[in-house]
C-alpha cells in the first residue's frame, strides 16, 4: 500500500566548492547537525513522449538512503509536491499506476533517466532539538536511458532544503536569506528530472510546456477555456483516486463546465464533434455525482443533527445517521474508482485531447470575441429567464420543486458561459457571472433541501421499523420544509437583481 506525504522544499545552485554559511544565524535555527553521506541510485520512468515530465510529475524507483522504493511526486504549488511512496519492487506498483492513468492512458512507462546522487545531509534543529528542515548538498550525475540520446550524461551540484513535517514554513524563508547573503542562488530547474532531461537531450519534448498564444478571436477564447477544463479533469483524476477533500466536486465541475461550453458555444465549435463528447461528459458527471451528492447530503444532515437540542434527540439518531452514511459512501467510492478505470472514461480523455489538437472550428470562431461571445451568453440567459418564470408560476409542491431544479441547471450554464467569456469581456462578464451565481445558490440550496427531505423520510421509516422513535427525523424534515419555503420566497428578489437590463447591456458592450 502506498503512503503519502507533503513535500515542501527549495533548490539552489551549488558547486563542489560551495560552503554553507552559519545557518544558526537564521531565525529559529539553533543547531546544524551533520548526518553524513549517502549514495542514491534512482531510475526515472515516463512515457516515450514524456507526458509525465510535461505535467511536472516524477516517477522513480530509488535504492539507497532511508526511503528506498517507488516515489511518485505530484505538484501542488511552487515548491510543494505530494510524494506518494510504495515499497521497492521490480515492477511499478499498481497503486501508483492507477494514479498515472489519466496521464498515460494505455501507454507504458519505461526508464528515461538514471540519476546517481552523492548526498551530504545536515539537519537544522530548533531550540528544543526538534527537526526543522533537512539540508543536503547533492553531487548529481544523470544518464539518458531512452533510445534518443542514450548514454548522454550531465553532472551538476545542487543544494536542497526540505521542510520537516509540521515545521513552520517561515524556516525556509529564514534559511534562504542566509544562503542568498552567502551568494547561493535559487535553482532555475524545478526538479532533478527536469534538469537531467534538459542536460542529456537539450530541447527534448516534454521538458517544458509550450506557451499558449494570447487569445484573439472568439474561437481562441473558447478553446483556451476548454483547455483549462480538460487540464483540470486530468489533474484531478489522481486526487479523486486518493479521496482528497473536495476532489470529486471539482472534477465534476470541470465536466459540467466542458458540457456547458460545448452547448453554449456550438456556433463556434461544431456540435457534430462536441455532441458525442457532451454525452460522455454527462455520463461521467452522473457517475461522479453519486459520491459527491452523498458527500453533500451527509454534511448537511450532520450539521442539522448537531443543532438539535439534546432533549429532542430521541433514539440513536447520530449512530443511525453515521451507519447509513458509511454504507452509502463505501458503495459510491467503489463506483467512482471503477468509472475512472473504465474504457469509456479513458476514451473520453483521448477524444478531448484530439479536439484540442484539431479543433472543429466553425466560421463564427474567427469573429471578434466581443461580438460572438455575448450573443451566446445571452441566449443561455433567455433560457434561464423562461425557466425562472415557469418556476415562479407554479404552486408550492412537487411541480415547483422540479421547475426550480430545472432553473438551477440553467443558471449554472449561464454562469459558466459568462465565466468562459470573462477573459475577453472583462468586468461586465465577471459581474454577470456573479449575479448568476447568486441565483444558482438560492436554487441549489432549495434542491439540496428536496434531496435531504427524501433522505430524512427514508431514515424515519428505517427508525420506525427498528422500533426507534422517528420524532427527531420528523423534526428535521419540518426544518427542511421551512428552509425550502424560505428559498422560494427569496428567489423573486434575487432574480430581480440578477436580471436588470443594465447588466445585459454592459455585457453586450
Amino acid at each position: 500500500m502506498a503512503d503519502s506525504k507533503r513535500e515542501v522544499e527549495r533548490k539552489y545552485e551549488a558547486t563542489p566548492e560551495t560552503r554553507l554559511p552559519d545557518l544558526t544565524r537564521a531565525a529559529g535555527v539553533s543547531a546544524v547537525v551533520h548526518r553524513g553521506l549517502s549514495e542514491l541510485d534512482a531510475v526515472y520512468y515516463d512515457t516515450e513522449d514524456l507526458r509525465l515530465a510535461a505535467d511536472s510529475l516524477t516517477l522513480r524507483r530509488r535504492t539507497g538512503g532511508g526511503d528506498a522504493g517507488w516515489h511518485l511526486k505530484i505538484p501542488v504549488s511552487a515548491g510543494v509536491r505530494d510524494e506518494i511512496q510504495a515499497p521497492l519492487t521490480d515492477t511499478l506498483p499498481p497503486d501508483l499506476g492507477e494514479l498515472l492513468r489519466s496521464r498515460v492512458r494505455n501507454t507504458p512507462v519505461t526508464p528515461v533517466v538514471r540519476i546517481l546522487t552523492a548526498r551530504d545531509v545536515h539537519h537544522l534543529l530548533g531550540e528544543d532539538g526538534t527537526l526543522l528542515a533537512e539540508l543536503s548538498i547533492d553531487e548529481v550525475l544523470a544518464e539518458r536511458l531512452t533510445e534518443e540520446g542514450h548514454g548522454t550524461t550531465s553532472a551538476w551540484t545542487e543544494l536542497e532544503v526540505e521542510l520537516a513535517d509540521d515545521a513552520d514554513p517561515a524556516v525556509l524563508d529564514a534559511v534562504e536569506r542566509r544562503l542568498r547573503k552567502a551568494g547561493i542562488r535559487p535553482s532555475a530547474a524545478p526538479s532533478k528530472l527536469a534538469r537531467a532531461l534538459a542536460g542529456t537531450a537539450p530541447g527534448a519534448p516534454g521538458t517544458e510546456k509550450p506557451k499558449e498564444p494570447s487569445p484573439r478571436t472568439a474561437g481562441d477564447h473558447v478553446l483556451a477555456y476548454v483547455r483549462r477544463q480538460v487540464t483540470a479533469l486530468v489533474e484531478l483524476d489522481s486526487a479523486v483516486r486518493r479521496d482528497l477533500p473536495d476532489s470529486v466536486h471539482r472534477m465534476r465541475v470541470a465536466t459540467r463546465r466542458l458540457r456547458s461550453a460545448f452547448r453554449t458555444y456550438r456556433k463556434i465549435l461544431d456540435r457534430q464533434v462536441t455532441d458525442p463528447l457532451r454525452d460522455d461528459l454527462k455520463w461521467l458527471a452522473v457517475e461522479l455525482g453519486v459520491d459527491r451528492d452523498q458527500e453533500v447530503l451527509d454534511a448537511r444532515l450532520r450539521s442539522h443533527v448537531s443543532q438539535v437540542p439534546a432533549p429532542l434527540l430521541l433514539g440513536p439518531v447520530s449512530a443511525r445517521l453515521k451507519l447509513t452514511s458509511v454504507a452509502r459512501r463505501t458503495g459510491s467510492r467503489q463506483r467512482v474508482a471503477s468509472v475512472l478505470d473504465a474504457d469509456r472514461y479513458l476514451a473520453l480523455l483521448d477524444s478531448l485531447d484530439a479536439l484540442l489538437a484539431d479543433p472543429p472550428l466553425l466560421p463564427a470562431a474567427a469573429r471578434p470575441p466581443e461580438d460572438a461571445l455575448p450573443r451566446a451568453v445571452l441566449k443561455d440567459y433567455e433560457r434561464l429567464a423562461t425557466r425562472i418564470g415557469h418556476a415562479l408560476e407554479r404552486d408550492p409542491g412537487e411541480e415547483r420543486d422540479v421547475a426550480m431544479h430545472e432553473a438551477r441547471k440553467a443558471a449554472k450554464r449561464v454562469r459558466y458561459a459568462a465565466e468562459a467569456a470573462r477573459p475577453a469581456l472583462g468586468k461586465p462578464a465577471k459581474k454577470f457571472a456573479k449575479r448568476m451565481k447568486s441565483v444558482q445558490s438560492v436554487l441549489g440550496d432549495h434542491q439540496d433541501s428536496v434531496v435531504a427531505r427524501d433522505a430524512l423520510r427514508t431514515l424515519a421509516v428505517q427508525a420506525h421499523g427498528a422500533g426507534e422513535s422517528a420524532f427527531t427525523w420528523g423534526l428535521l424534515y419540518g426544518r427542511e420544509e421551512a428552509a425550502a419555503a424560505e428559498r422560494e420566497r427569496e428567489l423573486p428578489e434575487v432574480w430581480a437583481r440578477a436580471s436588470r437590463p443594465g447588466l445585459r447591456a454592459a455585457l453586450k458592450g
